[in-house]
Formats: structure tokens, C-alpha cells, sequence
């Protein structure tokens, strides 16, 4: 893959990016299949963990005060790496911040193990470890996925990627639980630590980028994280798709966290529902990944929108009064959507940004939509007791319709370019 230019409107003209072309395949891709092979393993041993800990309440070996200390120590170590992630990826080689950063978590899970009998500290800073190593690598891993595939194969590349973590969401938890039935917990916080190695050996090299020119004033990490910033701000379609995912990410995914359960409970008095619309869910949104692999819709900023606007169907069926088989549908759609939403973005992100800074805009999202996951949590609930479930999840579900409605007002979301947005006589 040759040098991409520092200015990625240099490669390009008005019309956008070209067409794949036919009989590329990935499957033959070495290079690609490694990456993925890394991802995967990243992207199953984040979800893994929280499992893991889970089943460690219920066979006692530590007690849900301590599992919520530590899925908040891993929260606060991925916030804090995913921006410093970012701007390492951008300053140094991606692949190199992907091997420490998996060689980080790696080397955590052994030492939670060996904590969890005995000191709380030891694996509460373990678990900030494991959370900085996860935040570190994601932004680098968006980098590289950039440097390794070509542009005009790169949805084809998101869309696999994001159909490995929703096959290991939906398989995770049964294999997990088979696993935990012959495994102890500290065998199987072990084999997590395997899967960081994984991602963090077995991907390949990105290709060459151009030597950045040495600044004048001495490295900032603050100054050159505000650098991705700015160029952030060169991309209004960013600014408002990245407004919108938070407010849903805030909202509806919130909303639907806390109150799924609730409702299953409460409506439809049993827990198969609160089951079959995660399952649901993870289908539809192999489905949506699976469908936007191949299409290639002339406005994919506004179909990505109308995607993410789905979200909303999933309070809004919490909301009322209806057959359990509409909540599913309900999730299915909204599964479906997020993968329209999610393949266009990172691929329109990879092919619109600054090769340079490229890590730090994606340590940007990451930060902003995954930073306001837990204050949406923390308030929802004392919202739902304050005014009643319904209320807020009809709020919620308006959010979620009228944020990614007013994002795709913006004038350069129509293609998720500012290269084709109509220039004014």
C-alpha cells in the first residue's frame, strides 16, 4: 500500500471515494487477516472480562461491591488511556502502541488472578491496567486498520471486524459459562490474558508513514491531543455524528440498560425477554453488518443516520404497552441500525481524516461517546424513580430520533465528506 499523502484531499476528487473493485477479496489478504485475528481477540477479551468478574460474585469469590470497584477502575483506565492512546498512535509507529498496549492488559490479568483471594487494591489496579491497555489500543487499532487495508476495501474490512465481536457476544456468554463449569475464575482471567497476547503479537505491520517534523517546543501530550481536536473540527459531519452517537450512546443505551430488566421483570414476568432482546439485538446487528459490507448507498451519511435513529425504537417499545414480540422486533431494528451507522462511520472517518492525527480524532470518539456510557447510567435510574419509567424512556427515545435527525442536517453528513458538499455560488 503506498504513503498515504498528509493531505488525504490531495488523492481524491469531488467525486468521493472510488468503488471496490471486483474479486478483491480480504480473505486472501494476509496482512488484513492478521489485524483481524488482533482485533478479535481485543474486542473478545474486553467483553470477556466483566463476564468473568460477574461469574466471580456468584460462585463468592468476591462480593458485587467489589466487582462494581472494579468495572469502575477498568472505566477509568480506558478514559484516561484512549486519549493518551491516541496521541502516542499518531506521534509513534500504530503497530508498536497495539503491542504494549495488548502486553499491558496481558500482564494485568495474571495479577488480578493472583488478587482476587487476596488484596483489593492489587486488583482494582489491575484492573485500571487492563482498562488503560484496552482504551490505548483502540484508537491505534483504527490507525492501522487505515495503514494496512486499502481505502477502497476499508468497509468491507470495518464490516468484518464488527461481525467477529457481535458472532463473539452472541456465542461469548455460552461458551463462557460451558468454560467456568471445568475453569476456575483465575484460570479464566488467565485465558483473557491470552487473548491480549494475541492482540497484541499476531498483528502485522501498517505501512510506511511520512517522519513527522520535529516541533520547535518540546512534546505536549495535551497540545498535540488539542492538534486532533482541531482537526476534528475541520469535519462538521464528525463534530455532529459524534454529538448524536453520545446522545444516544447517553440516552437510549442507557435507558434500555436500566430498564430492560425492569420491564421483563414487571411486564412480562420473566427473564426470557430481557434474554431474547439482547439476542435479538446481536442478530439484527449482524444483519446490518452483513448488508452494509456490499451497499454502497449514494447518501451513506444519511442512511448511517437513519441507522443510528433506530436506537430509539428500543425505549420507545419499553415505553408502551405491547406484545413482548414487538420489543424484540424492536431491538432486531435497532441491532440492524447501529451497524449502518457504525461501518460508514469508522470507514468514513479512515478516509476523510488527516493520516497523522487519525489516532487522535478516533481517541477523540472514543473518549466522548464511551466517557458519557456511565453518567447516562448513573442518571437514569434515580430518573426513573423520580418520574416513572415511561416518561423517561419516551424522552429518551426522543433523543435518539431527533439528535441523528438534526447531525444529518449538517451540511457535509450527506456523504460523510466535506469534499461533496455543495460548494455556495
Amino acid at each position: 500500500m503506498p504513503t498515504t499523502p498528509a493531505d488525504p484531499a490531495e488523492s481524491r476528487t469531488e467525486t468521493g471515494p472510488p468503488r471496490p473493485r471486483p474479486g478483491n477479496s480480504l480473505l486472501k489478504d494476509a496482512a488484513f487477516l492478521r489485524l483481524w485475528a488482533g482485533t478479535t481477540a481485543s474486542g473478545l477479551a474486553t467483553w470477556a472480562l466483566p463476564f468473568v468478574l460477574g461469574l466471580a460474585v456468584l460462585d463468592r469469590t468476591i462480593d458485587a461491591t467489589t466487582l462494581g470497584l472494579l468495572l469502575g477502575a477498568r472505566t477509568a483506565g480506558f478514559l484516561i488511556a484512549v486519549a493518551v492512546g491516541g496521541v502516542l498512535a499518531d506521534r509513534h509507529s500504530r503497530r508498536r502502541v497495539v503491542l504494549w498496549s495488548g502486553l499491558a492488559a496481558a500482564a494485568s490479568t495474571p495479577v488480578m488472578a493472583a488478587g482476587l483471594d487476596a488484596s483489593l487494591p492489587l486488583i482494582a489496579a489491575a484492573a485500571v491496567v487492563a482498562g488503560a491497555g484496552q482504551g490505548a489500543c483502540r484508537p491505534a487499532f483504527q490507525a492501522l486498520t487505515a495503514e494496512v487495508v486499502a481505502e477502497d476495501r476499508r468497509q468491507r474490512a470495518n464490516a468484518a471486524m464488527t461481525l467477529a465481536v457481535r458472532v463473539t457476544t452472541l456465542t461469548g456468554p455460552a461458551l463462557t459459562a460451558l468454560l467456568a463449569v471445568l475453569l476456575d475464575t483465575s484460570t479464566l482471567l488467565l485465558g483473557i490474558g491470552a487473548l491480549w497476547l494475541v492482540a497484541a503479537l499476531v498483528p502485522g505491520r501498517g505501512a510506511a508513514r511520512a517522519t513527522r517534523v520535529p516541533s520547535a517546543e518540546p512534546p505536549s501530550l495535551v497540545r498535540e491531543f488539542r492538534e486532533g481536536v482541531q482537526e476534528a473540527r475541520r469535519h462538521p459531519w464528525f463534530l455532529a455524528g459524534l454529538g448524536a452517537l453520545s446522545a444516544v450512546v447517553a440516552t437510549g443505551y442507557s435507558a434500555t440498560g436500566v430498564a430492560l430488566p425492569l420491564v421483563s421483570r414487571d411486564r412480562y414476568d420473566t427473564e426470557a425477554v430481557l434474554a431474547a432482546a439482547m439476542t435479538a439485538y446481536t442478530l439484527g446487528a449482524l444483519g446490518g453488518a452483513l448488508l452494509i459490507a456490499r451497499w454502497r448507498p449514494k447518501a451513506q451519511g444519511w442512511v448511517a443516520f437513519a441507522g443510528l435513529a433506530c436506537y430509539g425504537l428500543a425505549p420507545l417499545s419499553l415505553a408502551l404497552p405491547v406484545h413482548y414480540a414487538v420489543v424484540l422486533a424492536a431491538y432486531a431494528l435497532a441491532g440492524i441500525g447501529i451497524e449502518l451507522f457504525n461501518v460508514p462511520w469508522f470507514t468514513a472517518t479512515q478516509r476523510e481524516v488527516a493520516p497523522d492525527r487519525l489516532a487522535r480524532v478516533s481517541s477523540l470518539d472514543f473518549l466522548v461517546s464511551y466517557g458519557l456510557a456511565p453518567l447516562g447510567l448513573a442518571l437514569i435510574a434515580p430518573a426513573i424513580d423520580a418520574f416513572g419509567p415511561t416518561p423517561v424512556l419516551v424522552t429518551c427515545a426522543a433523543l435518539c430520533f431527533l439528535a441523528p435527525a438534526v447531525a444529518a442536517l449538517t451540511p457535509s453528513a450527506r456523504h460523510l465528506s466535506v469534499r461533496q458538499t455543495p460548494r455556495t455560488p
